[in-house]
């Protein structure tokens, strides 16, 4: 895990990803999405990757406590675009 800690602002971006040992956690507007894997350990490695993992998930449950949030989100509008290698 990289020393240097990593600025996350929940539902702000984007753009911004934090990486907790396989862990991607990755930023949107309406969502954060978490996919991946992180084994914690029993050594300071793990300890290390818990404690971030900790600290990020705080920081999105505090900003998600302070939003007026609906009851569900709407699905997401998909639509299609031509293909550009025709």
């Amino acid at each position: 895990m990289s020393s240097k800690k990593q600025s996350f602002v929940p539902y702000a971006n984007e753009a911004d990803v934090v990486s907790v040992g396989k862990l991607m956690i990755e930023n949107r507007l309406d969502r954060i999405t978490v996919s991946g894997d992180v084994d914690l350990t029993a050594d300071k490695i793990g300890l290390a990757h818990a404690r971030r993992l900790q600290e990020v998930l705080g920081e999105i449950v505090a900003k998600l406590e302070a939003m007026s949030l609906p009851a569900e989100l709407p699905p997401a509008a998909v639509g299609e675009v031509d293909n550009p290698f025709n």
